[in-house]
């Protein structure tokens, strides 16, 4: 297997919160302790409900935030904030609604041409279109749609001139931050394709954010599971999908919409109240909520433990899901 490109290493981003004039800020940990390696060709789908750390993660990979501790490589070279300029060439991200991550005011041509003019400087402007029209047919539209504005596209094609747009560098690594979730039902499924043909036409590797397991099942490599800003279960997406460990994971994919609703699956619907990122509690952040939780669950936290396949839980989920 190829060297990893991006390397992480117990990631943490914490910030204060005001609480008030004459109240001490408190201290939110949007994430803690995330790890993962990410390689050509591969894609790592991070999955989880609102507010676990996942956008958290991607402003970090992508240098728009730095880490508050832990360490993040990218290839091979250590992603301080002195380094960014240097390293953002490999690592761009594409934003999930098309609409708005779009400038009204400019034609698709200057939209692509304006990260060459920032980090190409030295670029001719017949160097700038010549590239700009090649990324825009790479990406299925037309020479024609060169001089039009985005609000004459849809929103399929809109996110195509994201897509263009974040290919413009000859990244490495692209983070796709909910790149389908506001699009049609009947669009998703063409980006989908069109980020499959890119990767293998240009080993490119994804960091794909989602919260639509479906989707994650057919089209990661790799699966990380989070849960308040900590990985709960990480593996081979065919394994966690087929028996996961981690009672959290369990509970997502019996959630998942399928095909056949009277397939016999039985959803885990689960109680109790999520404990607030500015208190964690003790032990297994997960264990109010979980039906498998003792005594020891609530006293210790439970680490990610395993090489490959790893969960953190003390009485791991057996089987397959029903």
């Amino acid at each position: 297997m190829s060297e990893p490109i991006v390397v992480a290493r117990d990631l943490e981003r914490r910030y204060e919160i005001r609480q008030g004039l004459l109240r001490p800020p408190a201290e939110l940990r949007a994430l803690s302790g995330v790890s993962f390696a990410l390689s050509p060709g591969r894609t790592l789908a991070v999955v989880g409900e609102s507010g676990c750390g996942k956008s958290t993660l991607a402003r970090l990979v992508t240098m728009i935030e730095p880490p508050s501790a832990g360490e993040l490589r990218i290839r091979g070279q250590a992603a301080t904030p002195d380094r960014w300029r240097a390293l953002r060439d490999s690592v761009q991200i594409v934003f999930q609604d098309p609409y708005g991550s779009l400038n009204p005011r400019q034609r698709v041509g200057t939209i692509l041409q304006e990260p060459l003019k920032i980090n190409r400087p030295r670029m001719s402007a017949a160097e700038r279109e010549a590239m700009a029209r090649e990324k825009l047919a790479l990406v299925g539209l037309r020479p024609e749609h060169y001089d039009r504005f985005p609000h004459m596209f849809s929103g399929g094609q809109r996110q195509r001139i994201s897509i263009a747009r974040a290919l413009m560098l000859d990244p490495a690594v692209l983070v796709l931050d909910e790149p389908i979730s506001a699009l049609d039902v009947s669009i998703q499924s063409q980006i989908l394709n069109l980020l499959i043909d890119l990767q293998e036409r240009l080993g490119l590797a994804y960091l794909f954010i989602s919260h639509d397991l479906s989707v994650v099942r057919h089209f990661a490599d790799d699966v990380m599971v989070m849960y308040l800003g900590r990985a709960v279960e990480t593996g081979p997406a065919r394994e966690v999908f087929a028996a996961p460990r981690h009672p959290y994971t369990k509970a997502l994919i019996s959630a998942t919409p399928r095909a056949q609703p009277n397939s016999g699956r039985k959803r885990i619907k689960l109680t109790g109240e999520l404990p607030s990122p500015l208190d964690v509690i003790p032990g297994c952040p997960f264990a109010p909520r979980c039906w498998r939780a003792d005594d020891e669950c609530r006293a210790t936290r439970p680490p990610l433990k395993g090489e490959g396949r790893a969960f953190a839980c003390h009485h791991p989920e057996e089987g397959a899901v029903e």
